[in-house]
């Protein structure tokens, strides 16, 4: 992307001084004389930057960063000075400025205020295209922008107002009862009752009582009569996650709800008839399940007339600036604590992780580097141990060539135990060496005191 950028100073002198260095940073410089020509330069072609002098004839700076700003909203300005008191300074940033700096100007000072200005304005363009996507997502209660997420709602749209049975496939983290309640959301039981039943979180000997329900007195405990999870899910949805978990005896009794929606309480007579769409997700691959003996086949030809399949968010990581974004709104507001932003390091180093706990890890990391972070911005060093020892920071030495193998083998141990707060065997793991060699070590090195 080519970068603009504005210089407005009434001596020649320093007009050039300045294009010169900048354009040898890479930068597109063009210079005005006066606040007139520079205006119509605001007007013509906008810059991202304009760097202006104070004192000029005619307009002077402050005027002219007050109309550029009406013209340009989103312009970021530097004002320069020899002349100039605080008092202008102060003006200067309360109508908008970014930065001033004093004449005569040191390279490395313009340099570095020209980049912390044009890192600023990148900041807020992509503020503001989160929240414009932000926005579009939520209206649908699903946040995304990756083509591979548009392509996924698309479709589930397209099932939602079915009868069809879906079977939603996912790593775990990644949504998929967010996506069952936005499926029921979007069909024609929106007014009916979503109840959810985490198969692999019931006892076994308990889940067939939370599906059908059972009669007084059919088993020890059993005070009163209960009404199961299909009963309560009547002219609704019901959503059982992690299927393949569910006992393969209790199948056969959930694939005549299937076909003929109908049952039994445990302990009675009477045949209870419902009207019940199910959602069903696994973080597994049925078919493997089938395989295994598992999963009875025909129960899955049955649940997996549509199959939605969500992908991992280390495969689409265009999501992450946006649910990063969203997830500090809601956890800021829920924690009553004030949004903040993410460092470029921060932001680069979640961008390289691969998320195997997916979207809820995200979301967990943000959560808390909102809570721990004591800087205005969320640093590297606010995020967990696993995400920081990956990111591109960890990759850089401390030691110079010609150190001692022995002192490397210290540094580079105590930098990863760092890395997982102290956790030997995820360390060990990760330098490929035993537990027992970083406790040989330790013990060396408590010797060597």
């Amino acid at each position: 992307m080519t970068i603009q950028i504005l210089i407005v100073d009434d001596e020649s002198s320093n007009r050039q001084t300045l294009k010169r260095v900048l354009s040898r940073e890479g930068y597109v410089v063009s210079t005005a004389e006066n606040a007139a020509f520079a205006l119509a330069q605001v007007r013509q072609n906008p810059p991202e930057l304009m760097l202006t002098d104070i004192k000029m004839p005619g307009m002077d700076g402050i005027e002219l960063l007050k109309q550029a700003k009406k013209v340009h909203p989103l312009l970021e300005v530097i004002v320069m000075t020899a002349y100039g008191t605080v008092e202008q300074a102060v003006e200067a940033m309360k109508e908008g400025a970014w930065d001033f700096i004093a004449k005569p100007i040191k390279r490395a000072e313009l340099i570095r205020a020209v980049r912390k200005a044009l890192e600023k304005q990148a900041l807020s363009q992509e503020n503001r295209a989160l929240r414009s996507a932000l926005e579009r997502s939520m209206n649908m209660s699903w946040v995304y922008r990756s083509p591979s997420m548009q392509m996924l709602t698309e479709e589930a749209k397209q099932i939602a107002d079915s009868e069809a049975n879906v079977m939603i496939l996912g790593e775990s983290g990644t949504g998929k009862g967010r996506l069952a309640k936005w499926i029921h959301q979007c069909s024609n039981r929106h007014n009916g009752p979503f109840i959810t039943v985490n198969c692999g979180a019931i006892p076994e000997a308990l889940i067939e009582s939370e599906l059908f329900g059972h009669e007084k007195g059919a088993f020890t405990g059993a005070s009163s009569t209960r009404q199961g999870r299909f009963e309560l899910a009547n002219h609704g949805i019901l959503f059982l996650d992690e299927f393949t978990e569910m006992p393969i005896q209790l199948q056969v009794k959930l694939l005549r709800v299937l076909q003929d929606g109908e049952f039994e309480r445990i302990g009675g007579q009477n045949t209870i008839k419902v009207d019940v769409r199910v959602l069903a997700a696994s973080n597994r691959q049925p078919l493997e399940a089938v395989q295994a003996g598992h999963l009875r086949e025909d129960l899955y030809y049955r649940l997996n007339v549509i199959q939605l399949q969500i992908p991992a968010l280390r495969n689409r990581k265009d999501d992450i600036p946006l649910l990063v974004h969203h997830f500090m709104a809601v956890h800021a507001d829920r924690n009553r604590r004030q949004p903040k932003s993410l460092s470029q390091d921060a932001m680069t180093a979640l961008l390289q992780w691969d998320w195997p706990g997916n979207v809820r890890e995200l979301e967990n990391a943000i959560e808390r580097a909102l809570i721990l972070s004591k800087t205005e911005d969320i640093s590297l060093e606010d995020l967990p141990a696993s995400i920081r020892a990956h990111s591109p920071q960890s990759d850089c030495l401390t030691f110079v060539v010609g150190t001692p193998l022995k002192l490397i083998e210290r540094e580079m141990i105590e930098a990863t135990l760092m890395m997982v707060d102290g956790d030997k065997a995820q360390a060990a793991a990760l330098l490929g060496i035993t537990q027992r060699t970083i406790y040989r070590k330790e013990a060396e090195w408590k010797g060597d005191k």
